[in-house]
């Protein structure tokens, strides 16, 4: 723009008027509907409210309404809370360090009456009658006496009637409705003591009793496949208390959605929170997995600040660093216990310890039966040796292992299983000898015979800790020599110009499911069910099943009758298993996958054999062409490598034989 059009458009510096001060205002502090109501409910809150009913409709753009039985307003009061900077919670600038309430900042009545039809009721405690105030566009269109009981009422409609450009920028009404939705719950954690309700679209959504616990309330919410594996946190350290609850590393989530932290019980949204939740994770969880986790962190009101932003869901700390610390302790503590008692439970049951104890624990926790784990093409398809003594493995794995006590609200598993076609064992002495060997591989006449040995070398020596691998050609080109398996785990793989690979059997099994779940997905064939499948919902579950619906039918699922607490099941993708359809669905109801393809990874890795199983060479063969018939095979559905290879050069290098 030039300086003469500058010059031209250029107006004289005046104080703005109060209407366009407020809709400044609201720019920062009233974002959505979800804002609104959080504004309301905080306001509830801080008055004394002990009940407190919402009202929804359409997304919240139609009506928000939130009646409380606080202490209420004289009508001078009511018009004051309608001015800006006009609070009951701050006296004098040295309180601005020691906020304890939710609001302070007396922004937010005047700014949501600037772009929205607004009506305020009120009743003072001790007085005989209320008042009400009736605006739009916050200007005054009517007041008067109010017949009321007790507390407040403030009634919004039609928000950003009157600034359609904000219009442009909401979702859709589903959308924003679940934004008021999670704004709702995340108020209604850190007040336990408070009787709340919500209703959307006359449809009541949430009903907390007062008095209720974390715990309590977030099971009204959440899915059981997410509550059922939630562990207790409190701690203290350096004056700070750290409570709530964390799943573990088993129960995770393709979003950060159900991270939620609260500092001095005020809901906040912090990066060095939640870093230091995801650092007490690492080498647990995948980089694009996210733990379940609910934490209230207690500090002295004189080593943070909340005033750093109109919307007050930002805090700001004097020590960083001490807090990253503490939450990172706090974390870390309740998952090294947990991982104590699933050793004793594991001990209590003669249970060895594994180095896959968390992937064994994923299944068993899922409920996933041992059909579920092996029903793809490729356990499934007619000759293929997984079909048989991998399942009977994995089936006699599972059929040992429940799952450890998380608290109220936690479910046993237990699996049939046909017994291993293994020999028994008296003691666990001649079982250890036994399956020590099985760790070994001998590979000397080869060593001999591609080095130009005549003598065996020092492997031979080791007799009773070896035992003869046969070797097999895979029939694919690329596909190299099987020489066996390492730490019942790797694939060993040599190929014709002297590389070395290293199969990781999880992640091959993983791409292999992926891709036929993915193919099986794009075509969408069903297989009717002769008898319906019964599975009962939780009422989040049965708000998303209405969400997701058509995605499902368009993978081959097909329904029948649904009501709020049960859905009729009466056709599955035909690719999948009854039980595993089950597995699927419960999935994608509680939200563990944020699409379709995140979906198919997670089941991919449910059900795709573990590490520290072993493979019989035929079964070890039948995988290994599988994976290299498949696709994008270098890399599970995750991004982690399922090959690692050393050519010629790179082991000359490692012996350090070249520079």
């Amino acid at each position: 723009m030039t300086n003469s059009l500058l010059q031209e458009k250029r107006h004289p510096i005046q104080v703005l008027s109060p209407e366009l001060q407020n809709q400044i205002a609201a720019g920062e502090v009233v974002e959505r509907p979800a804002s609104v109501l959080k504004e309301l409910m905080e306001n509830s809150l801080d008055a004394g409210a002990t009940r407190l009913s919402v009202t929804i409709e359409q997304g919240g753009q139609g009506l928000i309404d939130i009646q409380d039985n606080g202490w209420g307003m004289t009508p001078d009061e009511i018009h004051l809370a309608l001015t800006r900077h006009a609070t009951s919670k701050l006296a004098d600038a040295s309180e601005l360090n020691s906020i304890a309430s939710f609001g302070f900042r007396g922004e937010a009545l005047p700014s949501i009456a600037s772009v929205s039809r607004m009506k305020i009721s009120s009743i003072a405690r001790g007085a005989d009658t209320g008042f009400f105030v009736e605006l739009e566009a916050g200007k005054v269109i009517d007041s008067g006496p109010a017949a009321m009981r007790e507390g407040t009422r403030i009634e919004i409609r039609e928000l950003f009637a009157n600034v359609p450009a904000r219009l442009k920028f909401l979702k859709t009404t589903t959308t924003e409705t679940r934004r008021c939705q999670n704004a709702f719950f995340r108020l209604a954690l850190t007040r336990p003591d408070v009787r709340m309700k919500l209703t959307i679209g006359g449809r009541k959504m949430y009903s907390f009793r007062d008095g209720q616990d974390l715990v309590q309330r977030l099971t009204s919410a959440w899915p059981p496949a997410v509550t059922e594996h939630l562990l207790p946190i409190d701690h203290e350290r350096h004056g700070y208390t750290v409570t709530g609850v964390a799943s573990t590393p088993n129960s995770t989530q393709a979003r950060s959605d159900k991270m939620l932290f609260y500092v001095n019980g005020r809901p906040v949204s912090d990066k060095i929170l939640l870093s230091a939740v995801r650092d007490a994770y690492s080498g647990r969880l995948l980089s694009r997995e996210y733990p379940q986790c609910v934490l209230f962190l207690e500090v002295p009101v004189e080593h943070i600040d909340v005033n750093v932003h109109p919307a007050k869901t930002e805090v700001r700390f004097r020590d960083e660093r001490t807090i990253f610390s503490v939450i990172r302790s706090a974390v870390l503590s309740a998952l090294e216990q947990n991982l104590e008692s699933q050793s004793h439970d594991a001990d209590s049951f003669g249970l060895g310890s594994s180095d896959n104890a968390e992937e064994n624990e994923a299944s068993s926790a899922q409920g996933i039966s041992a059909a579920a784990l092996h029903g793809s093409a490729l356990s499934s398809r007619a000759g293929s040796p997984l079909a048989g003594s991998v399942s009977d493995h994995t089936n006699a794995s599972l059929s040992s292992v429940r799952s450890p006590s998380r608290g109220a609200g936690t479910s046993s598993f237990t699996e049939r299983s046909k017994p291993l076609s293994r020999p028994s064992f008296t003691n666990f002495r001649d079982h250890h000898a036994v399956t020590e060997k099985e760790a070994y591989l001998d590979l000397t006449p080869d060593v001999s015979r591609d080095m130009g040995l005549h003598e065996p070398g020092p492997a031979a020596q080791l007799g009773h800790a070896v035992t003869e691998t046969p070797r097999r050609t895979l029939s694919a080109s690329d596909g190299g020599e099987y020489l066996g398996q390492l730490a019942r785990t790797y694939l060993i793989l040599r190929y014709i110009d002297g590389t070395l690979a290293l199969i990781d059997q999880h992640a091959a099994h993983e791409r292999v499911l992926y891709h036929s779940f993915e193919k099986a997905g794009k075509r969408g064939d069903t297989q009717p069910l002769a008898i319906p499948l019964e599975l009962s919902l939780h009422p989040s579950e049965s708000n998303l099943f209405a969400e997701i619906q058509d995605e499902l039918t368009q993978l081959g699922f097909s329904f029948g009758e649904h009501s709020e607490t049960s859905l009729e099941i009466t056709g599955i993708p035909a690719l999948l298993s009854i039980s595993k359809g089950r597995d699927y669905l419960r999935a994608a109801l509680s939200e563990q996958a944020k699409d379709i393809s995140q979906l198919w990874a997670m089941l991919s890795c449910k059900a795709a054999i573990k590490a520290n199983q072993i493979l019989a060479d035929d079964e070890a063969l039948s995988l290994l062409e599988e994976w290299l018939a498949t696709p994008d095979r270098d890399y599970c559905p995750h991004g982690r490598p399922v090959r690692v290879q050393w050519g010629l050069s790179d082991l000359e290098k490692l012996f350090k034989r070249r520079a």
